[in-house]
């Protein structure tokens, strides 16, 4: 239901709950009751003496937890403190807000007087529960060991539910439009931001973003931790919405943004956030290969006699018969919806993993992600050899942009130390850290990610060692291209072609050469052809939200048939510096300007999860670059 209508609903609401017959009561005219947002700037003065907490209502998601304060505070105000009187006026007021012309103003709850302060016990015991659930209750009672209530002043229960109450909506409304602490999980943004730095994002940069789903509850992202429970609820919704920033999102900007390819999740509670991966089109593919070569699998171990018979029909499944599987790639994706949404099965890291289904979130609620901005609207790319090129000139090169080198003559590296000791000269001359910096990474020879200052030092200090820059082979372009039947890939390339943005086997991309392509720019229009198609349908479809059909005789959109398509939105290209261990903008595409969440600015505190290391005290308050 879109926010609209809940604010319609807050404007009829003291109409509803008939105020202009209890106003007089409090000595205020019944008129004041019928004027908008001047009747809540009343009402909030007769309940708690703060009229100005009316503003707070404007926030969407406060809005609501607002409504109910008011209400609330205002019952009592004429007496209603029992248990079911609080639910209700919180909940649902109206049947006691009718019941009000016939009552007579209390005063404020007099502290001093046990009777006053017996009666609405558990009133606000119900409202310490409501703010902060057990944990409330727990804070409140640790203290109450080491003060006890006071007469005159208020009860610890009344004291912790009103702290927390309020601390959870400034807390709220702090995230949601100043800025927002975040942590960094994963090494794609290295040596730039290292796993375990805790920063904040600047959301007033770019201009706050409000909530899609502003019901939800404060301080968390898209779940309640420990309880495996949504922390939001879709009842209310509002459109795509950004306040004015002070700047715009520019080329180089380390930026936090909402995960594009998130609004589909498999969910499996073993992983991190619950998450198996979180590229669910990715896992897609590989679900719908594994289907396929499964079949295939049965097949051969039924014509084979022995295990040598068996190795070979195997062998020769993967070498010749792939092209089975992509002459049907679409019937094996659709066997694998299936599979991911009702079997609820998928291989994960070689082992087939029974998860809990899938999970379906809205813009604000996919996990957050932290990437340099590449590109910008407009802007052309293209990667030859690890060399980002944006409008035909080299891109700009972080200090600490991460390439992986192949090292070749590994004993000239390591000089025949042992073990121990190479580690501890590789962290304290170089800062590379075993198993995230340098090791064999399972290919079976020795990897090291540098950066350009390091692999200058190490080539330096170790010259019979040799470091070649790791390249995938470059397929031939495909764009612009008139006829499929040309392109020339092979099967295992079309299988291949799949892991990468656009995946589509007709697209060969990879992680060090992509092709070149042009940045959608809000109001710009493309010319719609079978060679790019591929490269605009998630933004037709899922971000900007038509339907569209693809048909031998061309392609129809909303059911009207489109040679060209205009972007609604402006998109960007976000890339890790950790370049060769980044899924990025190469992996699921271009991220659309109403996935923006904020500007990376200061890393405030940072703790490597290594015994040896522990805090990085130099990374402490240091700026993002």
């Amino acid at each position: 239901m879109n926010a609209l209508y809940f604010y319609l609903f807050l404007l009829v609401h003291p109409y509803l709950a008939l105020w202009w017959t209890s106003f007089e009561k409090a000595g205020r005219k019944p008129w004041e009751a019928l004027v908008p947002g001047y009747n809540y700037y009343v009402a909030f003065k007769i309940g708690t003496k703060k009229p100005w907490w009316c503003l707070l209502m404007l926030f969407p998601g406060v809005h609501i937890v607002m409504w109910m304060v008011v209400n609330l505070s205002y019952i009592r105000r004429f007496g209603m403190f029992s248990w079911h009187e609080t639910l209700q006026g919180i909940f649902f007021p109206y049947i006691l807000m009718a019941k009000l012309k016939n009552k007579e103003l209390v005063p404020f709850t007099n502290w001093a007087n046990p009777k006053e302060v017996h009666e609405r016990a558990i009133g606000d015991h119900i409202v310490l529960f409501l703010s902060f659930p057990v944990v409330g209750h727990v804070i409140a009672t640790i203290l109450g060991f080491f003060s006890s209530d006071k007469s005159g002043k208020k009860t610890k229960i009344k004291e912790w539910g009103d702290s927390i109450l309020f601390a959870l909506i400034a807390a709220g409304i702090i995230r949601t439009y100043v800025f927002e602490p975040f942590k960094i999980p994963t090494g794609s943004m290295e040596k730039t931001l290292l796993v375990g730095d805790f920063l904040f994002v600047n959301k007033l940069a770019y201009g706050p973003k409000v909530p899609v789903t502003p019901l939800s509850f404060p301080l968390v992202h898209n779940f309640i931790p420990y309880i495996d429970v949504k922390s939001y609820s879709t009842l209310e919704t509002l459109n795509y919405t950004r306040l004015v920033g002070m700047s715009k999102v520019e080329r180089n900007d380390v930026v936090v943004f909402n995960y594009p390819s998130g609004d589909t999740s498999v969910y499996d509670p073993r992983m991190p956030f619950g998450l198996m991966g979180h590229d669910y089109y990715g896992i897609l593919n590989n679900e719908a290969f594994r289907l396929w070569a499964e079949g295939k699998d049965v097949q051969a171990r039924q014509k084979s006699s022995n295990q040598e018979e068996y190795d070979a029909a195997r062998s020769d499944i993967y070498t010749n018969q792939i092209g089975e599987f992509i002459a049907d790639l679409e019937k094996w994706k659709s066997a694998a919806r299936h599979s991911l949404a009702v079997d609820k099965v998928a291989m994960d890291n070689g082992q087939l993993i029974k998860h809990y289904g899938l999970i379906y979130r809205p813009v604000d609620k996919r996990e957050n992600y932290i990437k340099r901005c590449v590109a910008v609207p407009g802007d052309q790319i293209e990667i030859i050899n690890s060399v980002l090129y944006v409008n035909g000139k080299k891109a700009f090169v972080s200090p600490t942009q991460n390439l992986r080198y192949i090292v070749e003559n590994v004993e000239g590296l390591t000089n025949n130390l042992p073990d121990k000791t190479f580690q501890n000269q590789m962290f304290e001359t170089y800062q590379l850290e075993k198993d995230r910096d340098y090791g064999d990474y399972g290919y079976g020879d020795f990897r090291m990610n540098l950066t350009k200052e390091q692999v200058k030092r190490l080539r330096r200090d170790f010259p019979k060692a040799k470091f070649v820059l790791e390249i995938d082979p470059r397929y031939d372009q495909v764009i612009g291209k008139d006829s499929f039947a040309k392109y020339g890939y092979t099967a295992s390339e079309m299988l291949s072609n799949l892991q990468t943005y656009p995946k589509d086997i007709y697209h060969g991309n990879n992680m060090t050469n992509f092709e070149k392509i042009t940045i959608p720019a809000k109001g710009t229009t493309v010319q719609l052809n079978k060679s790019n198609i591929a490269l605009y349908r998630r933004i037709i479809t899922a971000y900007e939200g038509h339907k569209l059909v693809e048909n031998k005789d061309g392609f129809f959109i909303d059911g009207k048939k489109a040679n060209e398509y205009t972007f609604a939105m402006n998109y960007y290209w976000m890339m890790g510096d950790n370049r060769y261990n980044s899924a990025d903008s190469r992996v699921w595409g271009f991220v659309p300007e109403d996935h923006i969440v904020g500007k990376a600015s200061i890393v405030w505190f940072s703790n490597s999860g290594i015994e040896d290391i522990g805090v990085r005290w130099e990374r402490v308050f240091k700026f993002i670059k």
